[in-house]
């Protein structure tokens, strides 16, 4: 599990970026790189990083489900995702 202090930075990050959006598209916009210096760091949408939903690992994350491999594996045994199922040959 990921420290809950990293989930919560991720979720800051995730409103900063929607707050400055149409501001940076702007300043992209009108080519003023320099203006771009004055937004906040974490307003860049570069810095944000996919995590689990269920655990925050920010590692191994399957885009297609939100979750991470862990809990994708774990989830699909117990057939809590529909329509996945363990391939067996």
């Amino acid at each position: 599990m990921a420290k809950e202090s990293m989930k919560a930075r991720e979720v800051k990050r995730a409103k900063l970026i929607a707050k400055y959006a149409e501001k940076r598209a702007n300043f992209l916009a009108e080519g003023n790189y320099d203006a771009l210096q004055t937004l906040p760091r974490n307003s860049s949408p570069i810095r944000l990083h996919n995590r689990c939903k269920i655990t925050g690992r920010p590692k191994g994350y399957m885009r297609q489900f939100g979750i991470s491999r862990i809990q994708f594996r774990e989830m699909a045994s117990k057939g809590l995702i529909p329509g996945v199922k363990k391939a067996s040959w």
